[in-house]
């Protein structure tokens, strides 16, 4: 005996907590001390793991003993059997046999009688690999209950910020006010053209408590205790961006762990997850979550300007079909502002050289949105019926081209299967040569994966169509908000308007204008007008 530490390890699972009290940390310890004491070991510490997996090897008790092992200060270490030191046999197996005698430091599992000093341990290996066996039966279980509850479209992870637990149903998710009210400020940012990373700058310089100082107030533990409490992050604020539980949804599968031992979590391909539609109450509508994720899409570079412009990212060139880049800076008056062709920027040969000033632009806009708004507020039943009549027909004739496609292509794969299946039996019998079986084999095979590709793209086609077959009530919704547009902002411009079409200039009339086409959301309506920047001019000298 020596006065060095003698160290009792205890390590206690969920799945452990399951078993009952025999596997409790109280009765860790007590088998453990009683032990130690009935053989002379003195000068006793515990180390301890409360809830955390024998497969990983990241656990604070164990991780605070072996600094004290590496310091030289440990003599002993005792557990109550094999399966609290860990239930990873190779790792478990090293320390026992090659880390801990490095430093001199006996081993003793009392339940399976191990003891190092003794040098009789030579099950060992067959106990840590059983011990292992049992970790991976375990984790079978837990994934399988796991799967089972994720397609009952319970939710499978903890309230997201802006939700909590109902006090009546731990799995039914009920509205937080003060982190629902930041959430809805977050889309409304993003709407009026903030971007992620500016998003977060806002939130902090307002001193907005952070989702993981939110989740400490409450008394809760939060997902990531060592995030900043002070500053909003780009990447927390995209998160909150991307996720469809805010529309009233939820989703299952979006990740996994790469198996029972790496605990590594591995996104998966948006196809695998599942989602299931208006389980909780919504923070925010599905048509600000789709808003969302369109203009998230079309990520715009970072102004240095303060107040994002509301042409960014929705103007095109009539032309190449590219978009229109905004020349804006410091050195520029709003006069001088402008949108031109991003084809003809890097290439001058592919386009044509026109732009657009912005102000001529917003004033054009503003004019086709209040005479919209006219419309609507009229006849609002009338625009209803015509806009639906209209997206659709041209929706269904859309739909129509692409499901016949579908059926031609599948039909072309299946008539490929027989070809493999008849070109390889001639192949057996010798009707045809080997050379000439892999060079007809590999053209078929060819074609087949670029129409399971081209079916892959039509069904995406098809499910979008469907999705997203035009409403026109949706529009109203927006549309009813305004009265009277006098200036234009990116949230009216994004909510109202889907793109904006450039078309070059034409000198013919002796000044230059342009035409313009403003395609309305939900196929609603495409106004066109024409820009003459001389007339802007004469009535802004005559202001």
């Amino acid at each position: 005996m020596t006065d060095k530490i003698t160290a009792l390890y205890c390590r206690l699972s969920q799945d452990d907590m399951l078993q009952g009290e025999s596997n409790s940390i109280t009765n860790q310890k007590a088998i453990l001390k009683k032990y130690a004491d009935d053989n002379g070991f003195r000068n006793t510490a515990y180390y301890v793991d409360d809830g955390v997996s024998g497969t990983t090897w990241e656990r604070e008790g164990f991780k605070a003993m072996m600094a004290d092992v590496e310091a030289g200060k440990v003599g002993t270490i005792i557990t109550k059997d094999l399966s609290r030191l860990g239930r990873d046999y190779l790792k478990t197996g090293e320390y026992i046999e090659i880390i801990f005698p490095d430093y001199d430091v006996r081993y003793i599992a009392i339940n399976d009688n191990v003891d190092t000093f003794k040098n009789e341990n030579e099950l060992l290996a067959f106990k840590n690999i059983f011990n292992d066996w049992y970790a991976r039966d375990t984790s079978k279980k837990i994934r399988a209950v796991f799967k089972a509850k994720g397609q009952s479209g319970k939710p499978l992870s903890q309230p997201i910020y802006g939700y909590k637990a109902s006090e009546e149903d731990k799995h039914q998710w009920v509205i937080d006010d003060e982190a629902a009210n930041v959430v809805r400020k977050i889309y409304k940012l993003c709407i009026e053209g903030y971007g992620p990373t500016k998003i977060a700058n806002i939130l902090t310089a307002e001193g907005i408590p952070t989702p993981t100082a939110h989740t400490l107030a409450q008394g809760r533990n939060p997902v990531n205790k060592n995030a900043n409490l002070k500053k909003w992050d780009s990447r927390t604020v995209s998160g909150i961006l991307d996720k469809a539980e805010y529309a009233g949804h939820t989703v299952n599968f979006r990740t996994h762990k790469k198996s029972y031992k790496n605990k590594k979590t591995v996104r998966n391909p948006q196809e695998e997850w599942l989602i299931f539609e208006n389980t909780h109450e919504p923070i925010i509508t599905q048509q600000q979550f789709d808003l969302v994720q369109e203009l998230r899409k079309n990520k715009r570079r970072q102004q240095r300007q303060g107040t994002p412009n509301p042409f960014s990212g929705i103007c095109y060139c009539a032309d190449c079909g590219k978009k229109m880049y905004l020349c804006r800076s410091t050195s520029l008056s709003d006069d001088q502002e402008h949108l031109k062709c991003s084809t003809y920027a890097l290439d001058k040969h592919n386009c044509t050289a026109h732009y657009i000033r912005t102000v001529v632009l917003k004033e054009i806009v503003i004019s086709e949105i209040n005479k919209l708004l006219t419309i609507v507020k009229n006849n609002e039943d009338e625009f209803v019926k015509s806009a639906m009549n209209s997206s659709v027909t041209k929706q269904s004739s859309e739909l129509f081209k692409a499901k016949k496609a579908l059926n031609q292509t599948n039909k072309r794969i299946a008539e490929l299967d027989k070809l493999f299946t008849r070109l390889y039996e001639d192949n057996v019998s010798g009707k045809i040569s080997d050379e000439r079986f892999t060079m007809m084999s590999a053209g078929y095979d060819d074609e087949q994966k670029k129409l399971k590709a081209s079916v892959t793209e039509l069904n995406a086609f098809i499910e979008t169509a469907e999705q997203k077959t035009a409403d026109a009530n949706s529009f109203i919704k927006v549309v009813r908000k305004y009265e009277h547009i006098t200036e234009l902002t990116p949230t009216i411009v994004h909510e109202l308007i889907e793109k904006i079409v450039i078309y070059a200039p034409d000198k013919s009339s002796g000044h230059r204008t342009q035409d313009i086409e403003i395609h309305f959301r939900f196929g609603v309506a495409v106004a066109s007008a024409v820009a003459d920047s001389r007339e802007y001019d004469k009535k802004r000298k005559a202001a």
